[in-house]
């Protein structure tokens, strides 16, 4: 049986197409392997939005070159947002079979099966639901934003909505097959709609549609920009009682100026209000942000104003990056002028403040029951998060995998909890 290794790094949006990929490798005949050694496909989905994750790609990357000299009959095939000059790629990684764009399956699954011998790629293998509880479903591809720092839309492009149509079968063919939770993805996922022409349907209209698919228990989506987000949307999340009132809304600075240097479009003033108005709309809800410390110019005062909002806002969870120059990018030719020691010095005292503010956030929850739902088993412990995207361990020895279950929350931490089954 031929077999594949697959290996993801980066957004959810790269861990859709990985299970998109499974699926359809699956329906070719192939069988997954967890050592690429013994592949005789290697596929790897890859992320350059930092330093960080391009030099884990190239590791990978320098890594498989052994296995091409000893196995020369196994393909390699590289897709995602590290794909950009193939002429420079492939002088670079000359044993590399095949360079594809990102979020291109049915390339991926073209060059597979051409390899495999056979003619083409059966549509049903593309988008063809596999047993899950959760389900990741791309509503749209690229975005129409330039913020300074971001090379997304140079590797993926602009905005594009899928039809409303034809997420709304993708979901259900999901449900269908055990799923119970499906997050809506989008590099802008507020954005949905807008591309389709006058009196098109936006996200709201997407979230009604697919609230009503039977199996379904859950509705999550990201991620969100804080300059297109409406009021119609934050009701709908008020009024849609099976989608989680949790909203990823990147904020990235905590001053005006640094964010217009970001291209951002949105002020400090704009975002506190924002979050007030959802807060008060969609009482109990979690709001999750990202932030770039260390951006070119970025002074003292100007960070202690990102830390003073992180403080001030009390979000329920921090995604930090240090700021790394990204080729093509306009920010790129701005003088990368704060020294690597103070972007560290800068992520750390914001991921203490955090994670003093998440173990706080979560002392509440002692002695409190929690509606979860399940995801998998971990280390023992049965694994599941609620609506407000708050993690949660207990232990049982039933099988508790897709189902919901009521826990009694015990011990609390920054990042998880645990508890005891109630019932």
């Amino acid at each position: 049986m031929r077999r594949y290794y697959l290996w993801t790094i980066g957004c959810q949006m790269n861990d859709a197409d990985a299970a998109s990929i499974a699926r359809g490798l699956c329906d070719l005949g192939f069988a997954p392997t967890t050592d690429p050694r013994e592949a005789d496909l290697v596929v790897l989905i890859t992320c350059v939005v930092r330093q960080s994750a391009e030099d884990k790609v190239i590791g990978r990357l320098s890594s498989l070159k052994h296995l091409k000299r000893t196995r020369p009959q196994a393909a390699i095939a590289v897709m995602g947002c590290f794909v950009g000059d193939e002429a420079a790629l492939r002088e670079l990684y000359p044993y590399v079979d095949a360079f594809v764009k990102p979020s291109d399956i049915s390339g991926l699954l073209q060059f597979a099966q051409q390899r495999a011998g056979a003619q083409r790629v059966p549509a049903e293998s593309i988008g063809s639901p596999a047993p899950s509880v959760l389900a990741s479903v791309p509503i749209s591809y690229g975005c129409d934003h330039h913020c300074t720092y971001c090379i997304v839309r140079l590797r993926r492009g602009g905005h594009v909505s899928r039809p409303l149509p034809e997420v709304v079968e993708e979901v259900r063919g999901w449900m269908a097959r055990g799923a119970r939770e499906v997050t809506l993805l989008g590099q802008n996922v507020d954005a949905y709609g807008h591309d389709l022409g006058p009196g098109a349907p936006d996200l709201a209209d997407l979230l009604a549609a697919v609230h009503s698919i039977d199996g379904l228990w859950r509705i999550r989506f990201l991620t969100a920009h804080p300059a297109e987000m409406s009021d119609t949307l934050i009701r709908s999340v008020a009024s849609l009682p099976r989608v989680c009132p949790h909203f990823e809304l990147p904020v990235q600075a905590g001053d005006d100026e640094v964010l217009q240097r970001m291209g951002r479009h949105y002020t400090v003033a704009h975002y506190r209000e924002l979050v007030e108005r959802i807060r008060a709309w969609v009482p109990g809800c979690s709001i999750a942000t990202d932030v770039i410390v260390g951006f070119p110019g970025e002074s003292a005062a100007q960070f202690q104003a990102t830390y003073d909002l992180v403080a001030g806002m009390r979000f329920d969870a921090v995604h930090i990056a240090k700021y790394s120059p990204r080729p093509g990018t306009p920010a790129a030719r701005l003088a990368d002028d704060v020294p690597p020691e103070e972007k560290e010095r800068r992520r750390m005292a914001l991921e203490q403040l955090q994670t003093r503010i998440a173990a706080e956030i979560h002392v509440a929850y002692l002695g409190q029951t929690v509606e979860i739902l399940v995801e998998e088993r971990q280390r023992g412990r049965w694994k599941g998060r609620t609506v407000n995207n708050r993690l949660v361990f207990f232990e049982d020895p039933a099988d508790w995998r897709g189902r919901l279950a009521h826990v009694r929350i015990e011990q609390t931490g920054a990042w998880s909890m645990r508890g005891s089954l109630v019932g």
